[in-house]
């Protein structure tokens, strides 16, 4: 298939989506994905992920803006687009009654694609389900009806595989294999989209994060200087006494009193350690009876991120 005039595997300009009632669900979101990468698309539920992907599925009508799948329009060249993407939702999605092989064999079918170009057996093979090909779907666990979501998706060789929280709710082997898979057709010259709600999953799989929070994008670069940006810890410590005020000190990004005995404070670990903090904390004649830490996760992101762009 060629591509019409664009590098990106998918380029979105300005896309809006209003519901009825006024909800905004997408506010002139614009962003490219690369092609070649493996590219996350992370943010809270509600944020706007799923209507991004299912504009590009063809599932939901746009508001405003616009967006291309391997540099067909979707609204342009609507069936050039939809062959050029392979979408695994959250829901898992397919009929009991037929058998792997059958499912693929529709699939393929539905997609146009000649009976001599059908690849169901190997794509089977791939996942790790070629001992159930003639299974039938619904005697399948759910972890091997996930991995047969993302056989279907891939029927007809699309350039774009778009994965939308393909590890929610599964185990730690599945998972593995799963993203075995996706590096394997990453490695196949396949552009991956992944939404997740594991940062740790992002940071290993994705050369770059995108961010959507209530609908704007928030953040939009490479995984690593992302990450980076996850500088704060959090470290509750536990005093002697009752408190009635928190104290300050400059090392404390900030500090909140959660009870009367039990100071939680945010430091930024580019700036001090935590036995500076704690030593901040005693210096202020405050004795130190326990302490616990927790490393900065997807959440510590998202909340430095949407604070910053709320300034």
């Amino acid at each position: 298939m060629t591509s019409i005039s664009t590098e990106a595997a998918i380029s979105i300009n300005g896309l809006c989506k209003t519901y009825q009632g006024g909800k905004r669900a997408l506010d002139g979101v614009t962003f490219d994905v690369p092609r070649g990468q493996i590219f996350g698309l992370l943010g809270p539920n509600g944020a706007g992920k799923s209507t991004l992907i299912n504009i590009l599925a063809g599932l939901v009508n746009k508001t405003e803006g616009s967006a291309s799948i391997w540099g067909f329009d979707i609204d342009a060249h609507p069936r050039n687009a939809k062959a050029s993407i392979g979408i695994v939702n959250q829901e898992i999605l397919f009929d009991p009654f037929f058998t792997p092989v059958e499912t693929l064999e529709i699939q393929a079918g539905l997609y146009g694609v000649p009976k001599k170009d059908r690849r169901s057996l190997d794509l089977l093979r791939a996942v790790h389900l070629e001992d159930k090909a003639n299974a039938y779907a619904r005697t399948l666990s759910g972890g091997m009806k996930r991995r047969l979501m993302v056989a279907k998706a891939m029927v007809h060789s699309p350039p774009v595989l778009v994965l939308d929280e393909p590890t929610a709710g599964v185990d730690i082997e599945l998972r593995q294999q799963l993203w075995a898979y996706v590096r394997e057709l990453n490695a196949g010259g396949v552009t991956v989209v992944l939404t997740t709600h594991y940062l740790e999953e992002a940071e290993q799989l994705c050369d770059r994060i995108a961010i959507i929070n209530h609908g704007r994008l928030i953040a939009n670069e490479p995984t690593r200087d992302l990450v980076g940006r996850a500088q704060e810890k959090v470290v509750a410590v536990t005093v002697d006494r009752d408190l009635t005020a928190a104290p300050e000190a400059p090392c404390f990004e900030k500090i909140v009193l959660k009870g009367a005995r039990v100071l939680e404070i945010t430091y930024s670990k580019a700036r001090v350690n935590a036995g500076e903090v704690l030593a901040a904390v005693q210096a202020a004649g405050v004795g130190i009876v326990d302490v616990s830490t927790r490393e900065p996760d997807l959440e510590d992101v998202f909340l430095s991120l949407t604070r910053s762009t709320a300034d």
